[in-house]
């Protein structure tokens, strides 16, 4: 959702740091931004704009404002349109109090009508106004204490928070805290930060706190001080992030989209580090070995995501269901946590989520450890909410994602998700170990095919050009395949704004056939396959409504390529794993296509990287 940066040192550098931070978070929301400013006579000075990080950064430069103290935020719009007045930082009332904020308050209606009755105004639309002028509230009657007032005051919020708060009142502290969303503390030489994530602080300090839940931080450039909501004071663990820099830049490429797209074959094998070995012939996945157990003894696996982890969690399920015979559900977070699902302690729920802090996810884990069946997560973001609150899991270790729409994250998941279910088969004894031994010689040589795929970017590139102006597109696969199709679909419209659907292929003439009209494009794919004829039908059936067909295709049925409009052919591997090639192409189309279309790759409308919020 948004993005939270806030900083106290010994230096007056707060202004640079912290639209250097705004800068790097910018991919968790940007329909606006600004950052709040503690100058020499302690008044707060807010420089916020609509837009790009860059617009309100250019007002900050007009005035060059030197502070040791301040707050950032970058935004995606929940209460209130995108607008001047609903950006953050917002003042109270009083303009003696500055917040950021991420989250919704839940219960903001109520506390805002208690704030009318009281004599207060409100300049924005937002619930955050709400929050900080509530705090302020219980502040002027709590006798001038400032730390008092926030633990008060959020005892009596309902909803999810992570906030950062400057004040005339104690001008020399920052002030922190959460609850249901992410917030990092990095520590460094007389200075502290808040953040949303790692990425805004590691050119400044690999040492962070993880807040928990329902915790407060108070920092000056000397020292620090969390407590939780009861006012108990907490003795914090400071760990090490392994994150470098080079990560979280483009590192030539004109977008972050692309360069993680090329970073696929380094991604998966990094994902497979440790947990696979061809010279020993075995297959390791430490993360989740002491729940080995749990899960040859389940009576049923569920796995639970959303959007690209949900798609993941389906392509699973095909592979999960031949090779274990474990029965396997695939829920949507947001369903799954509102409808009372049964639960006991044979179940096992995986839960995917590339950065950890997904909000249905994260309470989906809640009220499946609360109902005694076994959590473990299957993440990207090492420390995140999810990791920490799972039973166990395993970490994707594929490197920050930056762009909006999912794509290393998403190869990684499967990869991490393969060598789970190949090692349960290998442990049920429902495949042999000549079986078991081929299939990790395939896992092991994917990188080498996903790097050959890769090399096809002009031939992609080219089917982009004649399509990008089409208003819809249809993708159609069978079996492990057809999570892939809605992928693939997902990945277009998100990023490049056309209508795309997946379907399974046979399901077309069950309704969708009738949007197809002439050079409508039909994106298929029909790599080899048990239900490989029957796919070839489809696209006749295609075909005779004169729609456009592009076909991914592998090195062993490229003759379908005479049938097709277009034909993306990529390296042969058994269908089990083809899902991780057939991505590939798809990620190149819907990228190239929209730079055609001249938009930007990384920061499609109305999304942000990080859903925090319901």
């Amino acid at each position: 959702m948004c993005g939270i940066i806030a900083y106290v040192g010994d230096k007056p550098s707060a202004g640079k740091i912290l639209f250097k931070g705004l800068h790097a978070l910018e991919y968790r929301g940007y329909d606006s931004s600004g950052i709040a400013l503690l100058n020499e006579r302690n008044n707060i000075k807010v420089f916020k704009k609509k837009g790009i990080v860059k617009l309100a950064e250019k007002k900050f430069l007009k005035e060059k404002l030197n502070s040791n103290i301040g707050i950032g935020h970058t935004r995606w719009a929940t209460h209130g349109e995108p607008n001047n007045k609903n950006s953050h930082p917002i003042l109270s009332y009083s303009k003696n109090f500055a917040i950021v904020h991420n989250g919704i308050i839940e219960n903001y209606s109520s506390l805002k009508q208690i704030l009318l009755e009281k004599g207060y105004e409100f300049n924005t639309d937002t619930d955050t106004e709400v929050l900080i002028n509530y705090i302020e509230e219980i502040y002027n009657k709590s006798g001038s204490n400032f730390e008092n007032a926030l633990s008060t005051a959020l005892r009596q919020i309902r909803g999810a928070f992570a906030i950062a708060i400057i004040n005339k009142k104690t001008p020399k502290y920052l002030y922190g805290a959460r609850r249901g969303s992410p917030l990092v503390v990095g520590i460094a030489e007389k200075k502290f930060f808040l953040a949303s994530d790692a990425s805004p602080i590691i050119k400044y300090t690999n040492d962070v706190i993880y807040l928990k839940d329902n915790e407060i931080v108070k920092v000056s450039s000397e020292n620090l001080k969390i407590t939780n909501l009861k006012k108990e004071k907490i003795n914090p663990e400071i760990k090490k992030i392994e994150l470098k820099i080079e990560e979280i830049e483009k590192g030539g490429f004109d977008s972050f989209m692309l360069k993680e797209i090329m970073e696929q074959p380094k991604s998966i094998k990094r994902s497979m580090l440790g947990r696979i070995n061809v010279n020993t012939k075995s297959l390791f996945i430490n993360g989740i070995n002491d729940y080995v157990n749990k899960l040859l003894n389940a009576r049923r696996i569920i796995i639970v995501g959303c959007g690209t982890s949900w798609h993941a969690g389906l392509v699973a399920e095909y592979f999960f269901e031949k090779y274990t015979r474990i029965p396997v559900e695939v829920e949507y977070a947001s369903e799954f946590r509102y409808r009372n699902p049964i639960l006991n302690s044979n179940d096992v729920v995986f839960f995917i989520s590339q950065s950890g802090e997904t909000a249905d996810t994260l309470e989906s884990v809640k009220i499946t450890k609360k109902k005694g069946a076994t959590a473990l997560g299957i993440v990207n973001s090492v420390g995140s909410s999810i990791a920490r609150a799972t039973d166990e899991g395993c970490y994707l270790h594929a490197g920050p994602e930056i762009g909006v729409a999912s794509t290393k994250a998403f190869t990684s998941q499967l990869i991490i998700l393969f060598m789970i279910g190949v090692r349960l088969a290998r442990r049920l004894d429902k495949i042999k170990e000549k079986k078991y031994v081929e299939m990790i010689y395939q896992l092991d040589n994917i990188p080498k095919l996903v790097k050959e795929i890769l090399k096809k970017k002009n031939i992609i590139k080219n089917i982009a050009k004649i399509i990008y102006k089409k208003k819809s597109c249809l993708y159609m696969a069978r079996g492990t395949n057809y999570p892939v199709g809605l992928e693939g679909a997902l990945k277009l419209k998100e990023i490049s704004y056309i209508h795309a659907e997946g379907y399974p292929a046979a399901e077309l003439k069950h309704g969708p056939i009738a949007l197809l009209e002439k050079g409508t494009p039909v994106i298929v794919i029909c790599t080899r396959s048990d239900e490989y004829e029957k796919t070839i039908a489809n696209i006749e059936e295609v075909k005779a409504r004169k729609a456009m067909v592009i076909a991914i295709l592998d090195s062993k049925n490229k003759h379908v390529s005479k049938m097709v409009d277009h034909s993306i052919v990529i390296p042969q591997i058994k269908n089990d794993f083809s899902p991780i090639l057939n991505i590939i192409p798809l990620q190149l189309l819907a990228y190239y296509v929209t730079k055609y279309k001249g938009l930007d790759v990384d920061k499609p409308r109305n999304l942000a990287k990080s859903v925090t919020v319901e």
